[in-house]
């Protein structure tokens, strides 16, 4: 027959075990890795770009981790998949902070996945980094408190950088537009009609395409007929790899100024060897085998032989710096709270990166870190990512 404590007793009882347990967890707590949450295109046709991130932010930690970590804690790093796709994207961030706890989530590859999951780090208040979306709205996207951080171009700079370079390289007057047709495109056509407005031009068309489009030819025509003298270009590997096919085809030689999205894979063998004519933008380039970070990414990953063998080095940059920002702050903060992280952002400084040293990076008012400034213009040389020469 069980024994029937008075219930005076048993809650005296409970108490100290309860007690005893919360003495416990701290201790506990204390040992436990900070996870981070990683949400990027781990497969498809954007693996490339997600493995360059992936490859970025575990030399971060590697880095961080090796001096102590963050909060005497280390960090660890928790992935998931997106597959470019919105919806999947944001149930992958959902799982991250709802199920895995995450203190911070790094990731959106693609401009339409970050914009799905932005609603939601902004209402879960978890700070949400992008280290390769451009999408102006990402940042800019009207909250009241906004959790969101980029350490990456940013479309209306990218637009008035790639309008200054068809006008000065190549004397364009009349360029037209050849767009991918999802939120990317509109965030592009925005800003590069601000910079054709800017400088009082015009242009000959504003083309759209989808993602599985094999054949552009019907856009491109009529951008030719329209009197084009150079072209914008805003797309990811695969599509642009068409546009170019269909540039071939055509048989027009025409100047190409690009969004990044041409780095984001084997560009060239998809494109053929005119690829190498589409001149794009980068953030950061290795030159130079001899490089700290690419010595550690030979030494981490051993599959990596030559600087052909880094695709892109843009995004393993990016990725990079924004850890270490993110690491600056949680430590900064004493906290793995979202908005004692969040208030942390606009205080770190000193923070020395791979493409800089951050001084005081973002504001209330700019939660970007990189601008124009930062650009630098490439193209494929022989499969490999090169600095175009002046």
């Amino acid at each position: 027959m069980p024994i029937c404590l008075p219930l005076t007793r048993r809650l005296l009882l409970a108490g100290a075990a309860a007690l005893t347990l919360g003495y416990a967890l701290p201790a506990a707590a204390q040992d436990d890795p900070i996870k981070i949450g990683l949400v990027a295109a781990l497969s498809g046709q954007s693996a490339k770009s997600g493995e360059a991130i992936t490859r970025g932010i575990t030399l971060a930690l590697d880095k961080i981790n090796s001096e102590g970590g963050v909060l005497g804690r280390p960090l660890e790093l928790v992935s998931r998949d997106d597959e470019s796709n919105p919806g999947k994207g944001l149930i992958a961030a959902r799982e991250l902070v709802q199920r895995e706890g995450v203190a911070a989530m790094i990731g959106g590859l693609d401009t339409p996945v970050s914009l799905a999951i932005v609603p939601f780090a902004n209402d879960a208040k978890v700070p949400f980094i992008g280290p390769w979306a451009a999408g102006t709205p990402i940042t800019k996207n009207g909250a009241e408190e906004n959790y969101v951080f980029r350490v990456s171009a940013v479309d209306e700079f990218v637009d008035e950088a790639i309008t200054e370079y068809l006008v000065t390289k190549y004397g364009s007057k009349k360029p037209g537009m050849i767009l991918i047709n999802n939120p990317w495109g509109e965030s592009n056509e925005k800003g590069l009609m601000i910079a054709l407005e800017k400088r009082g031009m015009e242009h000959a068309g504003i083309e759209k395409f989808e993602s599985n489009d094999v054949d552009v030819v019907p856009q491109l025509t009529r951008l030719k007929e329209n009197g084009a003298d150079g072209l914008f270009l805003v797309a990811n590997v695969a599509p642009s790899a068409q546009v170019v096919k269909s540039l071939d085809r055509m048989g027009w030689d025409v100047p190409v100024a690009s969004h990044w999205g041409p780095s984001g894979g084997r560009f060239t063998e998809l494109a053929g060897p005119s690829g190498e004519k589409v001149h794009f933008i980068q953030t950061f380039l290795f030159t130079d085998p001899a490089h700290p970070l690419f010595m550690k990414l030979q030494e981490r990953f051993p599959e990596i032989e030559s600087l052909a063998d880094v695709t892109p080095a843009t995004g393993i940059a990016n990725a990079y710096d924004a850890t270490l920002l993110l690491a600056a702050a949680i430590e900064k903060a004493g906290s793995t709270e979202g908005p004692a992280i969040r208030q942390a952002m606009y205080e770190i400084s000193g923070v020395e990166g791979v493409i800089k040293t951050y001084d005081m990076p973002f504001t209330p008012e700019d939660q970007d870190a990189l601008g124009p400034q930062d650009y630098i213009f490439a193209n494929f040389v022989e499969g490999e990512i090169v600095p175009l020469a002046d």
